[in-house]
């Protein structure tokens, strides 16, 4: 399952109602409400066997980095049924811009580690890097639809309010 799409960074002009509306919502749902089940998934099952046979160390490596991963799976899927509530008109778009419901814990989702991930099961390697992805999307767009979209660049508008002043250029 790819989680990141090159094309994700494109978000000039994302208004939420076209956001919430397009493919890339929907991609971006069904990719994080995969995500969440194929992490629980593991964690409640061939997660729990693998940590218990980790070394001291990698134990509480893993510890640590399952709660990350469950933390940015857990704010991204919030984030994710606030917009599809605002979608299916359960939700206002303002109530649903509040602080309240932005995506959240940012220290801890994009917080970097001293340690290397290399002593813990490739599985949970893997769902650290595709949650990591996953919320650093939802950042971008989050981000997107708090500014809004971009207008003209300023030269442009700075032109036509100089037409407007001296007339237009022949």
């Amino acid at each position: 399952m790819a989680v990141d799409n090159p094309h994700d960074d494109d978000v000039q002009g994302l208004t939420l109602q076209t956001f919430i509306q397009s493919e890339l919502f929907e991609r971006t749902f069904e990719d994080g409400m995969s995500l969440v089940e194929e992490t629980a998934r593991y964690l409640d099952g061939p997660g729990r066997t693998e940590a218990r046979d980790l070394p001291r160390k990698a134990a509480l490596l893993y510890a640590g980095e399952s709660m990350r991963v469950t933390t940015r799976l857990m704010q991204a899927a919030s984030w994710l049924l606030v917009q599809r509530a605002v979608r299916d008109g359960e939700m206002q778009p303002d109530d649903a811009a509040s602080e309240r419901y932005q995506l959240g814990s940012r220290e801890i989702c994009l917080g970097g580690r001293e340690e290397s991930l290399d002593i813990l099961p490739a599985t949970l390697r893997s769902l650290l890097v595709r949650s990591d992805s996953l919320y650093r999307r939802i950042a971008r767009f989050e981000e997107a639809l708090r500014t809004g979209p971009r207008t003209e660049p300023d030269v442009h508008r700075h032109l036509q309010r100089l037409e407007q002043a001296f007339g237009r250029r022949e």
